[in-house]
């Protein structure tokens, strides 16, 4: 009997697993339930399925082609778009995320004469976090390290760190990148050099006797970097065509805000902050790199804070 009920539990799990396996199969006339989406019609795709990616056409970072023909290539390319599709909540996530920063850090791009594709950098650094911090201390949105930031003139202590300010910290990156292109001439190079340095990525072009990041064998973080922004860049410019379902209104908006010189020292933010109509927490929102409840300032320097304009937010 006891045999009898498992063979029939059995039976059972088959059965279902079989129509749960056959639902997720696509016929051949079928259309994917990402094509030809209209985001106001159909605001939301209800089935879940998952297939496999046709390799876009034409690929390239800052208008550099990336050799997708090479079989290799095509792989390390084939598993960042489905790492970073099928990761939903996360891609969700950067999709608003842009909506909210991008608008900040293209014009310094541009500004710089910084390929646009740079801000996909971003995006892979830091998820667009701008508080974010990596076990080795990199830190803000560029993720830049103490040493970097003090050597290019952002002011770094417990007090203050401009490595959390995004529009100072950007022009740092647009730095950088812009003396890595010029030492290793193509903007793939300078994007591979902010993960493993100038020097790292020239070591390793000399010893490997090739010109191209692409002809290179590295560690798995450097192997995968530009592979990573060029699917972000992929995923976020093409939102329909990889399954991700939204509307404006889902998006993250940009805070309007104006800003307040400061050249004095500040004793309690909590109070400064209630001078402007907001709390500390807002003021903290607005400007990460002030590190502490208070600003030293013995020197006297002149500090730009951002305050949201009126009604941004509730009243306190």
């Amino acid at each position: 009997m006891k045999i009898i009920k498992n063979s029939l539990a059995l039976i059972g799990i088959i059965c279902v697993s079989g129509v749960f396996i056959f639902s997720m199969q696509k016929s051949p006339d079928e259309k994917l339930p990402f094509d030809n989406i209209s985001l106001e019609k159909d605001p939301v795709a209800n089935s879940y399925n998952v297939y496999a990616l046709e390799m876009p056409e034409n690929l390239n970072f800052a208008g550099e082609a990336v050799p997708v023909e090479d079989p290799d290539i095509y792989e390390r390319m084939d598993r960042e778009l489905l790492v970073n599709t099928y990761w939903q909540s996360n891609g969700l996530l950067m999709f608003k995320r842009a909506q909210k920063y991008f608008p900040i850090i293209e014009p310094i791009l541009k500004k710089n004469g910084v390929p646009d594709d740079f801000k996909y950098l971003a995006v892979i650094e830091s998820g667009l976090v701008q508080t974010a911090r990596s076990p080795a201390g990199a830190s803000g949105v560029w993720q830049i390290m103490k040493a970097t930031g003090r050597e290019n003139g952002l002011e770094v202590n417990d007090n203050v760190d401009e490595r959390y300010n995004l529009e100072k910290a950007t022009e740092v990156a647009c730095d950088y990148l812009k003396k890595a292109k010029a030492s290793l001439g193509t903007w793939t190079k300078a994007a591979a050099a902010y993960n493993a340095g100038n020097y790292g990525v020239s070591r390793r072009l000399k010893e490997q006797d090739v010109a191209s990041y692409y002809d290179l064998l590295l560690g798995e973080e450097t192997g995968r970097y530009v592979f990573r922004i060029v699917a972000l860049k992929e995923i976020l410019s093409n939102p329909q065509k990889y399954g991700f379902n939204f509307n404006e209104s889902h998006l993250y908006k940009e805070i309007p805000t104006y800003k307040v010189e400061v050249d004095t020292a500040v004793t309690n933010f909590a109070q400064f902050a209630k001078g402007f109509g907001i709390n500390y927490k807002i003021l903290k929102l607005h400007n990460p790199w002030l590190r502490e409840p208070h600003l030293n300032n013995k020197s006297r320097k002149s500090y730009l804070i951002e305050i949201p304009k009126a009604g941004s937010y509730k009243k306190n």
